[in-house]
């Protein structure tokens, strides 16, 4: 890993903490006001039931304490209900208000007579919290039930929904300006890389005008050294092009996959070390929708990447496949090179990752994009140390079949 990458996984890893700080710091301070807002209802039912028995208790003769305690329950603003030991629903309060559990109550007034209700709230309140004993003064017990008031539930729920609110909206902000990121990266790439070939022009051009003077000079149009020299004129003139091209949409043709293979294998191999043997197999008539340019880049790219990974003798073979049932072909290229440990198959296509001491490490990066131009995708099939690799190339075939006639 680069020290780039490296210090913006750190970053990463970093802001993670602090986030996950935040969420714990918001969640322990909000169930500390829950407990306490929760013991502060536990005695407003405590003397909301102390009011209900003195009510009881105290003498009918004493009308103005009755009153002041009446008010005093009444301020008391929470769901209760006060049931006997058997669970009839003696009394409740601030519940739906256009209910009742009393039939003569509901007979010529404008209220629902649903008992089920009520024992519905009852055994809510019975799981909520243990009940308020009132003693009576026959030797009877009432129970009071209450529940947690509206207020209450919120403030347990609130800090769920607006950590789920804040990491969507995270979300979508991380999501957004990575792409924006991305899309100004791909533009200095895309900048960069139309200068170079402007840059290459001018040199090839130049270097096509020398060979045609030495030709002409010394008589020499079928020399081997010049025509080698003249293949690799044209090759920066491949490699210019596909600078030009990089940034727009590549145009497509239909070609033998095979045949475009072996050309550049055998361009390719007598550039390489002779202890390197080349080999190429598998179907020869599949076709695909292909750019030439930037295939045979993705095909060099590859080739350089497995003959260094062998440090001195070794093979590499291509094997192209079909797969008729999903109108598929597959690429196969296997080295004998020193292999990629598993849990670097995906980050081998990152930009930027590179084994070498040398190297940008962009070259797997930019294949990527160019197989996804062809409307296919590369991985990493399967890789074992010290033994070879091999990365497999999906392309959608061009052929289609239709299904046998039974």
């Amino acid at each position: 890993m680069n020290p780039y990458q490296y210090n913006q996984q750190r970053w990463k890893f970093a802001l993670l903490i602090l986030a996950a700080l935040i969420a714990g710091a918001s969640l322990l301070y909000t169930n500390y006001l829950v407990r306490n807002l929760s013991k502060s209802e536990r005695t407003k039912a405590e003397v909301w039931a102390m009011s209900m028995r003195n009510i009881i208790t105290m003498p009918d003769f004493d009308d103005e304490m009755i009153t002041f305690i009446s008010a005093v329950r009444d301020s008391l603003s929470m769901p209760a209900i006060i049931a006997d030991a058997r669970d009839s629903i003696i009394y409740w309060r601030d519940l739906d208000s256009t209910k009742t559990n009393i039939l003569e109550e509901a007979e010529g007034e404008d209220l629902v007579y649903d008992p089920t209700y009520f024992n519905r709230q009852l055994t809510i309140m019975k799981k909520s919290h243990s009940p308020i004993i009132i003693n009576l003064p026959n030797g009877g017990q009432w129970f009071v039930y209450y529940k947690d008031s509206l207020l209450l539930t919120q403030l347990r729920v609130f800090p769920y929904v607006q950590l789920t609110l804040i990491a969507i909206f995270l979300g979508i902000a991380y999501t957004v300006f990575n792409s924006i990121r991305k899309s100004e990266q791909n533009l200095v790439w895309v900048g960069l890389a139309k200068e170079a070939a402007h840059q290459l022009g001018t040199p090839i051009s130049s270097l096509m005008a020398w060979l045609e003077l030495v030709r002409t000079k010394f008589d020499a149009e079928k020399d081997p050294l010049l025509i080698e020299m003249e293949s690799d004129v044209k090759r920066l003139e491949i490699v210019a092009d596909r600078f030009s091209k990089i940034g727009s949409t590549p145009v497509l043709h239909n070609y033998i996959v095979y045949k475009v293979v072996v050309d550049f294998v055998n361009y390719f191999k007598v550039r390489t070390s002779d202890k390197i043997v080349f080999n190429v197999s598998g179907e020869t008539k599949v076709q695909a929708m292909l750019n030439v340019p930037l295939f045979d880049w993705v095909l060099e790219n590859l080739l350089k990447n497995a003959a260094n990974a062998i440090e001195s003798a070794g093979r590499i073979d291509i094997v192209i496949l079909e797969n008729i049932a999903k109108e598929q072909i597959f690429i196969d290229i296997s080295d004998t090179g020193k292999g990629i440990p598993r849990a670097q198959f995906d980050a081998v296509f990152q930009p930027g990752f590179t084994t070498r001491k040398r190297g940008w490490g962009l070259g797997l990066s930019l294949t990527k994009r160019m197989i996804e131009y062809h409307k296919g995708h590369i991985f990493v099939k399967e890789s074992e140390i010290d033994k070879g690799t091999t990365f497999r190339i999906v392309l959608p075939s061009s052929q289609t079949y239709e299904p046998a006639q039974i």
